[in-house]
């Protein structure tokens, strides 16, 4: 079965919406990887400044090869410079400094293994 990541990024109220708005600039940018199944953006809803960046892969193979390529690479990199230029496609966990700087000020993977999996009935 498939394998799921949860990058847990500690967030502060007043940067939230740039953590936001990277992320939505960053779209398509891992869907293109090879084994990659699915990914939400899971924003608190009350008692914790921790979001949750939900990805499912094939295989822990697949996830291994996507955090190695040129695309996880730029979008990490970008991350970083938009801190200082403002601007870009990261999500804003790099060590931007300057306008924005980092959105998140702490990062945890934490990773899963599919043990079972459901979904809506579909015809019924």
């Amino acid at each position: 079965m498939s394998v799921v990541k949860i990058n847990v990024l500690t967030v502060p109220a007043e940067r939230r919406e740039e953590l936001e708005r990277r992320f939505s600039g960053r779209a398509g940018m891992v869907e293109a990887a090879d084994g990659f199944e699915w990914f939400e953006l899971l924003r608190p809803l009350e008692g914790t400044d921790q979001y949750l960046v939900y990805t499912r892969w094939r295989s822990e193979e697949d996830f291994q090869r996507w955090t190695e390529s040129q695309a996880f690479q730029r979008g990490h990199a970008q991350a970083s410079t938009e801190g200082q230029q403002g601007h870009g496609q990261g999500h804003g966990h790099g060590q931007g400094h300057g306008h924005g700087g980092p959105a998140a000020t702490d990062s945890t993977l934490w990773s899963f293994d599919v043990v079972q999996s459901t979904g809506p009935k579909n015809g019924s």
